[in-house]
């Protein structure tokens, strides 16, 4: 017969409380035994699930995702490393895009550091007039595009701010071109990448 541990033993070495096991349980993720005293039982093995889910969770993939994942791997045996590969494999592209898309928020993010908003045309945050709404929830400039294309490095603007002529915007923002804008505030450096956040 395999080795069993008790909720509390694999709480203790997984670091998931004894409460999130019993709920990962009743979704199906991870698997119990009961002792002759109704006591939950749970085979070692339940240790690599365990770890799995809570790093699946950690990089944003959800509860939904894993058990389908997880019902891939067989039933009736401990899983072997073929079979972890194999859940590995479906899991890729989805994961690589994920992997994208925090690199792009990390480094949009670093472009922010200091910026003090004078490049408000190509601003994470300045989205006038919710110009971006018409194209679908979140943050469009960010999110690819239903054709496959790639996400718009900016958006033209509609209601004033800085044109990608290089002229002053009638508001005062600062021009594309690095020049002052009309109200005399600081201008671009040119360099703020970013992707607007439709709200």
């Amino acid at each position: 017969m395999h080795e069993s541990i008790t909720i509390g033993q694999l709480s203790a070495r997984s670091g998931v409380a004894p409460s999130a096991l019993r709920y990962y349980e009743r979704l199906g993720l991870i698997r119990a035994e009961r002792t002759g005293g109704n006591q939950r039982r749970y085979p070692r093995t339940e240790l690599r699930r365990v770890a799995f889910i809570r790093i699946s969770q950690q990089v944003g993939v959800s509860l939904e995702e894993i058990r389908t994942a997880l019902d891939s791997l067989p039933a009736s045996r401990t899983p072997t490393a073929a079979d972890w590969a194999r859940l590995s494999a479906t899991w890729r592209e989805r994961l690589d895009e994920r992997i994208r898309l925090m690199t792009k928020l990390r480094d949009d993010l670093d472009s922010c550091i200091g910026c003090g908003c004078l490049s408000l045309q190509r601003c994470t945050l300045y989205n006038p007039g919710d110009t971006l709404g018409g194209e679908g929830a979140g943050p469009r400039l960010m999110l690819p595009r239903p054709d496959g294309s790639a996400p718009p490095d900016g958006s033209p603007a509609s209601d004033g701010s800085a044109p990608s002529d290089g002229s002053p915007a009638s508001d005062g923002s600062p021009a594309s071109d690095g020049s002052p804008a009309s109200d005399g505030s600081p201008a671009s450096d040119g360099d703020h990448e970013a992707a607007v956040i439709a709200s």
